[in-house]
């Protein structure tokens, strides 16, 4: 979240914000909410401080009368004092949800706008792919090659479900390592991390574990939720923690399934592989000192690139707009790889995505850091995806098809693979 000390002093910029992101956010509410708070706060510190004076007086020696008359004051205040912390308990609870809602803050240059369409291309790479022949999507490429079966994954599991088969398996496995390789050769520890987390966690990272409008799949009576990314996790790691500025910053690199929901992710730009309800994916995550995320955010970016362009792909950079940032996001930009199977003629297609959260997410996970003067600071938290294995499969299988149905396994792959062609 964002701090609340500033929704006064920075009140139009924060409403302005609210209004660029298109969320329904009502700020004046929460303002009163937190009126009422430190009402009830104070109410609640002057009689607990004449409740404390009152058992100071039964120390004394004194006559029985003024004894008794003192008890009754004591259970007096004792009563008041419970109806104000029950109040107090429940306006808290009700302004720290409220308060959630409030996103962060948005860089000055991010642009604005209401859909992904309104982002922002910033740069190209490479050329998309001609084909001297009409290509085929990954789906039927998969299907033709036995590869991918999303038919007995329907049946098993569900639609959005599938079956990774064959030297496809191989090939996944293979862009997993060399993401990991280049991560690490980076500077990054390398995890595989937990598949759940507390709902606390996802609430803390900005994901709303519950509600029509969420994309998490809630273990019920548990209090837990399925992660849908390895950043919930790695963001988790160091919840409550003091964090000494000479060990900032901390790179992480976690490994990990994914689940989503998806609800409303239909379309023919949504087939097959590219959005699905479970999938594997390597995160990258920093946490670091505020006035050095800008420059670890374009870091990420370029590790990303690195990735990508070392598969050989044609991609386009997109500075994403305020309205598809997310609450949690100041900036946050995506690489989208050129799909020859998307639409009629080929599109791109997002397959990475970082962000530079500043604080927002170390606010509500309590992540700090000790600076040189010894004062307290929240840390700031960055992530970005290294490699989602599902979209990357699209690019990778769409690009390097043959005309004999074929595909050719891109060059920095096949010491990976031990070989460099799937084919029937």
């Amino acid at each position: 979240m964002i701090d609340i000390k500033e929704l006064r002093t920075r009140y139009d910029e924060i409403k302005a914000n609210i209004q660029n992101r298109w969320m329904k956010v009502d700020l004046d509410k929460i303002i009163q909410d937190q009126d009422k708070r430190a009402e009830l706060l104070h109410d609640i510190e002057e009689l607990r401080a004449k409740r404390n004076e009152n058992a100071k007086k039964m120390k004394g020696k004194m006559d029985n009368d003024v004894r008794q008359a003192l008890i009754a004051e004591g259970k007096a205040l004792k009563d008041e004092l419970a109806a104000k912390e029950a109040d107090f308990a429940v306006i808290d609870a009700e302004f720290s949800e409220e308060a959630r809602t409030i996103p962060n803050y948005a860089h000055p240059e991010a642009p604005v706008g209401k859909e992904d369409k309104d982002s922002l291309a910033i740069k190209f790479h490479g050329e998309p792919k001609k084909f001297t022949f009409q290509p085929k999507d990954h789906v039927q490429l998969g299907e033709e090659l036995d590869i991918l079966d999303f038919e007995s994954g329907a049946k098993v599991a569900g639609q959005k479900f599938y079956y990774v088969k064959n030297k496809a398996v191989i090939l996944q496995m293979a862009m997993e390592r060399y993401a990991m390789d280049i991560v690490i050769k980076h500077g990054f520890t390398p995890f595989i991390t937990p598949d759940i987390a507390k709902e606390e966690i996802l609430q803390g990272i900005g994901f709303n574990p519950r509600g029509a409008e969420s994309n998490i799949y809630t273990l019920e009576g548990t209090g837990t939720c399925l992660v849908g990314t390895a950043e919930i996790t790695l963001g988790g790691y160091y919840q409550n923690a003091i964090l000494e500025k000479k060990d900032l910053p901390i790179k992480m690199t976690g490994l990990s399934h994914c689940f989503r929901r998806e609800a409303g992710g239909a379309g023919q730009y949504s087939k097959g592989l590219y959005r699905v309800h479970q999938f594997s994916k390597l995160e990258m995550f920093i946490y670091c000192l505020p006035e050095e995320s800008d420059n670890f955010h374009k870091e990420l970016l370029s590790i990303e690139e690195e990735i990508f362009s070392g598969l050989g792909l044609a991609y386009r950079v997109v500075d994403t707009a305020t309205g598809d940032l997310g609450a949690p996001a100041y900036r946050k930009f995506d690489i989208e790889a050129w799909m020859p199977g998307r639409g009629e003629n080929g599109e791109y297609g997002e397959v990475t995505s970082t962000s530079n959260c500043t604080d927002y997410q170390a606010r509500s996970l309590n992540i700090r850091y000790r600076d040189d003067d010894g004062k307290i600071k929240f840390v700031h938290m960055l992530n970005g995806t290294a490699v989602a294995l599902s979209r990357a499969m699209v690019a990778v299988m769409e690009n390097y098809q043959n005309e004999d149905g074929s595909i050719t396994i891109p060059e920095a792959l096949v010491k990976y693979t031990g070989f460099d062609k799937i084919e029937k």
